[in-house]
């Protein structure tokens, strides 16, 4: 029979273990004596520490040092001077100053949970907005593109990227070896071995989506759309140096800044701005606006401004928000669609398998990642399982569908299907207008001279230590995208020292001291 424990020795602080027994010693473990040894009953203590070597969750391959908060989305309702429905119907932007909330995570995407936040990498910035119609995940980056535009090649680049797998040291050789020899990675790299590379932190950095999407309006006619996150307290980025100055005091800069602003009520917002083109090849383009690695003008598809989102909370608990919140590229709500991308194809795939695999089959069960509306499925079973998605009156006995014993129904169509044309034969190839360097031409010349320096001086102290067939063709594609950034990378590599090892993190200044300084400026100390 259960009491209430006001009729007991419990209190509501009391510490009870997970079967709500309370622990009257949690110091202790029972032995034979108090010297041990120790009994194989001991109930509370195989529930605390069996527990505790399960308390991580496997880590996230890419986008494993985060940052968590809470926010809300309010949407402006229109697009320019036009109502947003003539767009797309997705509830969710309708009805000027509506708000839906959201969760936001920040992130580096290389490097493992505790890694640095001041390492020269792209930032995830990854947003869930709970709406009216369920979930939709906008998943994305910092930087409005991408190294490259096929998932094939996906874990090959992550795997270069990554650590050497016999030393377990990020390697600057095998990083730009990939490059090189992907040639559409080169607007990237400019990106990433500029200031861009090191945003100073997440509330002052930009967002973006990274891939095309549509948008569909009731009539079920689409357009393409890219969305982008503006900082609205300004963008700040930081060279290598100020970066490796920051890292030598505190390496959790960005978390922290970003806790401790939204705990003193300095709420950071963005406003997100969408680019929109009609649906199709556009082959008057030098590009295909599927191609993640580019950028489309603005000048010819202006942004237009249609809401904005405020961070106001932080998390209560790291692990149960930040590190077990879960998005995917696939997580759309009705008005919004795939592209043909060939990155969102495949990511669309991977980013919810991955969470099947960290969190579990269930993991859309947990408050982080469930939806604030009501949730009726004939899912069934599974790890971590802890309710059925029942809906009111719903026979428990029927957990499949069609069925005439008061099983879920499908919901009407609300407004028209869209129903793209699909035609072409099977095959594997690229995409024909490649374009691999002249928009980093123009972002190199659209560069700061700081800018300009930095990221030449970045490029030249790693390549200066590479293969001589990887630095040709680095000094190829960058005379290819500027005279000014191929001559003067060329340039910099003949005068270069060549004498250092690629065994360190991207950017890094005089990091091959660092084991010798250990050894030198260590103090002695004899054993005790």
């Amino acid at each position: 029979m259960n009491r209430s424990h006001e009729n007991s020795n419990e209190k509501d602080n009391t510490l009870t273990n997970r079967q709500g027994h309370p622990i009257t010693n949690n110091q202790n473990l029972r032995t034979v004596g108090n010297r041990g040894p120790a009994t194989l009953e001991n109930y509370d203590f195989l529930e605390k520490i069996s527990h505790f070597d399960r308390e991580r969750v496997p880590e996230r391959v890419v986008h494993a040092r985060g940052a968590g908060a809470h926010g809300y989305f309010e949407t402006y309702g229109v697009v320019g001077n036009e109502p947003i429905s003539k767009y797309t119907r997705a509830k969710v932007f309708q009805d000027k100053g509506k708000q839906t909330p959201v969760f936001v995570r920040f992130s580096t995407v290389i490097h493992g949970g505790h890694s640095p936040e001041t390492l020269r990498d792209p930032r995830g910035f990854a947003v869930k907005f709970y709406t009216e119609d369920g979930n939709w995940d906008l998943v994305g980056n910092n930087l409005k593109i991408f190294f490259i535009r096929d998932a094939m090649k996906f874990p090959d680049m992550i795997h270069a990227f990554k650590p050497d797998p016999i030393t377990n040291i990020q390697d600057v050789e095998r990083f730009f070896d990939f490059c090189a020899s992907s040639p559409e990675t080169f607007h990237m790299v400019t990106f990433v071995y500029s200031p861009w590379g090191i945003p100073a932190s997440y509330r002052m950095m930009q967002g973006s989506g990274v891939n095309t999407y549509k948008w569909v309006n009731s009539e079920g006619k689409a357009v393409l759309v890219k969305y982008h996150w503006e900082p609205l307290q300004g963008i700040k980025n930081l060279t290598q140096k100020e970066a490796e100055e920051i890292q030598a005091k505190n390496f959790n800069h960005a978390t922290q800044d970003l806790y401790d602003a939204i705990q003193n009520s300095d709420y950071p917002e963005w406003e997100l701005n969408v680019q929109i083109m009609e649906d199709g090849p556009h082959p008057e383009l030098d590009f295909d606006p599927l191609d993640d690695t580019k950028l489309w003008p603005n000048d010819k598809f202006p942004w237009y401004p249609v809401g904005k989102m405020v961070l106001n909370k932080n998390p209560e608990d790291y692990f149960a928000e930040v590190e077990q919140a879960t998005f995917g590229t696939g997580v759309l709500v009705d008005g919004l669609d795939f592209s043909d991308d060939k990155m969102l194809q495949g990511r669309t795939f991977s980013y919810s398998d991955t969470q099947r695999h960290r969190v579990g089959a269930n993991y859309l069960q947990l408050p982080i990642n469930a939806p604030k509306k009501r949730v009726a499925t004939n899912q069934h079973g599974g790890q971590m399982m802890y309710k059925r998605d029942l809906a009111p009156g719903q026979n428990p006995h029927i957990n499949y569908e069609p069925s005439m014993l008061d099983g879920l129904k499908e919901a009407p169509q609300s407004a028209k299907e869209y129903t793209p044309h699909i035609e072409g034969n099977l095959v594997r190839e690229s995409i024909d207008r490649q374009s691999n360097t002249k928009q980093a031409g123009e972002t190199y010349r659209n560069f700061e001279q700081w800018e300009k320096d930095e990221l030449l001086n970045n490029l030249i102290r790693d390549l200066s230590s590479c293969d001589q067939r990887i630095q040709q063709a680095m000094i190829s594609l960058a005379e290819e995208a500027d005279e000014e950034y191929g001559r003067l990378l060329k340039e910099g590599l003949q005068k270069a020292e060549k004498d250092s090892s690629t065994s360190r993190p991207l950017g890094n200044i005089d990091g091959d001291d660092a084991p010798g300084d250990a050894i030198q400026k260590g103090h002695d100390a004899q054993p005790y």
